[in-house]
């Protein structure tokens, strides 16, 4: 990655990392006080994840830990990945205040193979992470060096085609982002973050790449991973599209209206052959 790019995104996520833990919407003392609780993400997961007991994953684009922990409170024995320090210093008191016996490492996607090595049970890559990425083969590639033989990637992410609608029109569902990968970021000046905070942020600028569904395809198959899911949802974890959503009984956001029009989320999972 740019090095400018990466150290302007590491900077967007290193302010935010202490507001996101105390936010309600990470609900982080909720899963420190109860050890049976899982996030959000992880919940609507566990369908689709199947029995991870004993086995042992990493969790990529970790951030502040608490999918990484919900992991572990299934049974798996977890190393959490995030290129910010920040980040990695907030999972490491949460899971420490949740009891939680975890690995967190600070570093890059692109590093994980040289810093912690391979032999993965699985991987686990989550909501909001492909988009800080600006190669998605390289990803892949990074994947498979992970994972054993017979190991699994599982990705649950925003869908490529939501990330092309501006999400700053609440008139109208339009277009407004490119939905390939381009080689230059788009680059976004924010003073918010994505959850409920009253905190004033310095660092407002970031920078993103949206990747097609059938380039991530593409780029897993070629990185020798056999396709063994690909399920697309009208539903997404928070209010991606201001305006246009409405939360459901189960904590997922929905379309107001006409939720068959738009694929919100995407689960897909490969095996490494």
């Amino acid at each position: 990655m740019d090095e400018d790019h990466y150290t302007i995104n590491r900077a967007w996520w290193d302010e935010r990392a202490p507001a996101h833990a105390s936010s309600p919407d990470y609900a982080v003392q909720e899963l420190i006080a109860d050890p049976t609780r899982l996030s959000d993400v992880v919940r609507f997961d566990m369908p689709r994840l199947g029995d991870i007991s004993g086995q042992r994953g990493i969790h990529l684009q970790c951030h502040i830990g608490t999918d990484t922990i919900s992991l572990h409170r299934l049974g798996a024995a977890m190393t959490g990945l995030d290129f910010s320090p920040e980040s990695i210093a907030t999972a490491r008191r949460i899971s420490n205040d949740a009891g939680a016996d975890l690995t967190f490492v600070q570093a890059d996607v692109y590093s994980a193979p040289a810093v912690v090595g391979g032999g993965f049970d699985f991987v686990f890559t989550g909501i909001g992470a492909l988009c800080w990425l600006p190669d998605v083969k390289r990803w892949a590639q990074t994947v498979a060096a992970l994972l054993r033989v017979g190991g699994l990637l599982f990705l649950r992410e925003y869908h490529p085609m939501m990330w092309a609608v501006d999400d700053g029109r609440t008139d109208a569902l339009v277009l407004g982002y490119p939905y390939f990968e381009q080689p230059e970021p788009d680059t976004f000046e924010d003073p918010g973050t994505y959850v409920d905070t009253a905190i004033a942020f310095g660092h407002n600028e970031s920078r993103s790449w949206n990747h097609g569904l059938g380039e991530i395809v593409t780029a897993v198959l070629e990185a020798g991973l056999e396709l063994t899911m690909l399920v697309e949802h009208d539903s997404a974890p928070n209010e991606a599209l201001p305006g246009h959503m409405r939360r459901d009984g189960n904590g997922e956001w929905r379309l107001i209206e006409h939720g068959e029009w738009l694929p919100l989320t995407y689960t897909l999972q490969a095996v490494k052959r």
